[in-house]
């Protein structure tokens, strides 16, 4: 333990008995599996017909999303085209399922069933349905270690989805509630306001959902206000997720310009010599006005 707390060689050693302690966890996790298909089984009829019911009106409503954001798609790229500036590219992703959840109260992480074999990597994205889950912290070779967005040792940047307001987003030790730290007293935010993420730390994109702000407390007298959040991903029930494989921050700054964009030497000449003497451009603009009868 001494070593392992002081030295970064036994995580090489970690990983290698991970791969021995892998059958043992999926060993593990087949009675829970084995119990959801019971129950599924045994489920009299009438449950499956109003289950059934409510995945209608689900898809409905979400063919009815669908439909306005291809709509909102289109009309975005036919901005960005007018400004003329770079193209958003689609983020690869590979599926996981849960194998166990860490019984230490005090930490808020998981395992689940990718690892080097599937390209995983620490410091991985983790979403599921509802949004973002965490971040993967160590990997094995078939499984890794993911650290969820509501342990207390987690941060991550985000932005207000009303008014691109940026903040800070930590972990609470609790599944129900992160915190929002150092919002200023008069900063505009409100119960409800969606935080999403702001892809400035580089690690996770931008626009992924992160939390809802519950609770917004003024403190007279205290510069800043306490501000509460509720994940948006289902942290306790999601037993399916998503890996996402954004592209590397060197690539993305290499993209941020788009060629016609550039500017010329001339006019980068022009703007110099107006800046550096305001006096002859004072001078013209009063002999100009001096012409005019």
């Amino acid at each position: 333990m001494f070593v392992d707390q002081h030295f970064t060689r036994m995580e090489k050693v970690r990983a290698q008995m991970s791969m021995v302690v892998a059958p043992i966890q999926w060993v593990v996790s087949v009675p829970s599996d084995l119990l959801n298909w019971g129950s599924l089984a045994l489920s009299d009829q009438q449950a499956l017909v109003d289950e059934n019911r409510r995945l209608r009106e689900q898809i409905l409503t979400l063919s009815h999303r669908g439909q306005r954001m291809a709509n909102l798609t289109a009309e975005n790229s036919e901005l960005r085209e007018l400004l003329k500036a770079a193209k958003r590219r689609d983020i690869p992703y590979i599926t996981a399922e849960l194998l166990s959840l860490d019984n230490d109260p005090f930490s808020h992480q998981m395992v689940i069933n990718r690892g080097h074999r599937n390209g995983t990597y620490v410091g991985q994205p983790v979403i599921d349905a509802s949004g973002l889950v965490g971040q993967i912290t160590a990997v094995s070779a078939y499984s890794s270690r993911v650290l969820l967005l509501a342990d207390a040792s987690h941060a991550l940047p985000v932005q207000l989805n009303r008014n691109g307001l940026r903040f800070i987003v930590q972990g609470a030790g609790r599944y129900s509630s992160v915190n929002v730290m150092h919002v200023p007293d008069t900063a505009d935010i409100r119960e409800g306001d969606l935080l999403t993420t702001s892809g400035l730390a580089g690690r996770f994109p931008p626009g992924y959902p992160v939390a809802r702000v519950t609770e917004v407390f003024h403190d007279p007298g205290q510069p800043f206000a306490r501000v509460t959040a509720e994940p948006m991903a289902q942290l306790q029930r999601s037993r399916h997720f998503l890996l996402l494989f954004p592209p590397p921050r060197e690539e993305v700054e290499e993209h941020a310009w788009d060629e016609t964009l550039d500017i010329s030497a001339e006019a980068l000449r022009s703007s110099l010599q107006l800046s550096t003497s305001p006096n002859n451009a004072l001078r013209d603009s009063n002999a100009s006005s001096q012409e005019v009868p």
